[in-house]
């Protein structure tokens, strides 16, 4: 048999393949919405029956202590007959068997209401798992499908392929159905929400236009307007976060210049940013390249280091870029954390290492516990074979 041939055999078992995970794919989020709108029914119950509990204690506290009274009046009552008649002691009796009645039912429907909620709160925790679970197949099946769906004629060139290759590539899959996942979860809980709100606000609108009640409309649409505008800012936010729009428009430094000012004033930590040389424009993918880099350096300050100061140098030479991301945190181990790095395959320092590597630069790491983290990259401007 042929090379030829075998490749249309593999060709026609992949596609097959590819139609049921397809399938499987599409069956996984249809479970996954329901688990989401059986999370979404039990959270509501939920809160409703810890009203109801709540409410429930307080009733119980108020009737116990109306209860404990009622039983020192009907002991006063009947001590003294010179002072209170028949009629006295009967009433005293009545509102302390009708306080303890009371008493009894509530108590009841407390013991009831706190099993309830014990049971709602186990529930939403395992559907909540079963989404988290089925979001990780889904996420999965998506990379194993990004993989057959691969040029089978480049079989060969990838089998002759560096091991390490193979794996940067894998990651680069795998964080981008991270990120696909994490922009779906803005968007839903963003945008998605707002407009349905929105929805939900112009139909009373449109009730109260029936019933001709104008001034409640100009009121709901002054609301209406700002929440567009909230929505739209959303929007806007999310779209920087996937691409910034100045990355194209101004260039790197202005971009960078602007996410420094806004990690700033977001997490209230000293920055410094300075630029070294004559800027000059590089490849887009370059200049996104380093964005990310920089990014990924200061999230990884913010979420590690605790640190109360971080800068950012960017030196442009004849024939390289040079960035240095300097904070004065806690610091670690450099060789140990980077030894672990390449066991457990984080994507931290070692995303950062690989995306280095594919811009053909060098990436250097200084740390040590309590003396703050220096990363310093050197990237080559002037290297022109980089479609791998």
């Amino acid at each position: 048999m042929t090379v030829d041939n075998r490749i249309v055999d593999i060709d026609r078992v992949i596609k097959n393949a590819i139609e049921v995970m397809e399938e499987s794919k599409y069956q996984i989020y249809e479970i996954c919405e329901s688990a989401r709108k059986e999370m979404l029914t039990l959270e509501q119950e939920l809160n409703q029956v810890l009203q109801d509990t709540v409410q429930t204690i307080d009733k119980v506290d108020k009737l116990e202590m109306e209860y404990r009274l009622a039983r020192i009046r009907l002991t006063e009552v009947s001590r003294d007959f010179v002072r209170y008649k028949e009629e006295d002691i009967k009433n005293a009796y009545e509102k302390a068997t009708h306080l303890q009645l009371d008493l009894m039912v509530y108590r009841e429907k407390e013991t009831y209401l706190k099993a309830r909620r014990d049971d709602l709160q186990k529930r939403v925790r395992n559907v909540e798992s079963s989404v988290e679970r089925a979001e990780t197949i889904h996420s999965q099946i998506n990379v194993v499908l990004e993989y057959l769906a691969g040029d089978l004629t480049q079989v060969t060139r990838i089998l002759e392929s560096a091991k390490n290759r193979q794996l940067i590539g894998l990651k680069i899959i795998l964080a981008q159905e991270e990120e696909r996942k994490r922009i779906a979860r803005e968007i839903h809980d963003g945008p998605a929400q707002s407009l349905a709100n929105l929805v939900l606000r112009t139909e009373i609108a449109e009730r109260m236009l029936v019933k001709q009640e104008f001034q409640m409309v100009q009121h709901e649409l002054v609301d209406l307007k700002a929440q567009v505008r909230s929505g739209l800012e959303e929007i806007r936010k999310i779209i920087f976060n996937l691409r910034p729009m100045a990355l194209d428009d101004l260039g790197l430094v202005p971009t960078l210049r602007k996410y420094v000012q806004d990690f700033e004033e977001k997490t209230r930590i000293h920055t410094v940013f300075e630029t070294i040389g004559r800027e000059i424009r590089l490849p887009s993918a370059m200049e996104a390249g380093i964005y990310r880099l920089v990014q990924e350096a200061f999230t990884n300050a913010l979420k590690h280091a605790s640190p109360s100061f971080v800068s950012l140098e960017l030196t442009y030479q004849s024939q390289m870029v040079k960035i240095v991301v300097q904070d004065n945190g806690t610091g670690f181990d450099a060789e140990l954390i980077q030894a672990r790095a390449k066991i457990n395959s984080h994507f931290g320092l070692m995303g950062m290492r690989e995306r280095v590597e594919l811009l053909e630069g060098r990436f250097e790491l200084e740390s040590a516990s309590g003396q703050g983290t220096k990363i310093m990259i050197h990237i080559p401007t002037g290297v022109d074979h980089r479609k791998e």
